[in-house]
């Protein structure tokens, strides 16, 4: 996954919660879709991260290891340095590219023994 230049590299950003509310108006429902892609960018994340350091799996102790904990710790330092997956849904979000759809509330019946 590649960042994206146009996401803030400081992880503390005022955000204006009229940006956040989208087309229907409620911050909840925002929140809950911008955390849900955020679960969703942390699993992929965090499965790349697992794939590229089970590359450098090894169970003979050799010379060469100490060469392959340098590239281990770049990759995990690259991996430190991206936007938190936390700021890329909210960009995400705020840029459009979240697609969510909210089902029509079901309506109960209500039983007669209550009036």
């Amino acid at each position: 996954m590649k960042p994206n230049p146009n996401t803030p590299s400081s992880s503390i950003v005022t955000r204006n919660i009229a940006d956040i509310t989208g087309d229907n108006g409620n911050v909840y429902e925002a929140i809950a879709v911008i955390s849900k892609r955020a679960n969703q960018l942390s699993i992929k994340l965090k499965e790349e991260l697992n794939d590229r350091l089970a590359e450098f799996a090894s169970t003979v102790d050799n010379l060469e290891e100490v060469f392959e904990n340098r590239e281990q710790i770049e990759v995990s330092k690259q991996y430190e340095r991206m936007p938190k997956p936390t700021s890329l849904a909210i960009e995400e979000f705020l840029q459009g590219k979240v697609y969510y759809s909210t089902p029509e509330p079901e309506e109960v019946p209500v039983p007669r023994e209550l009036f």
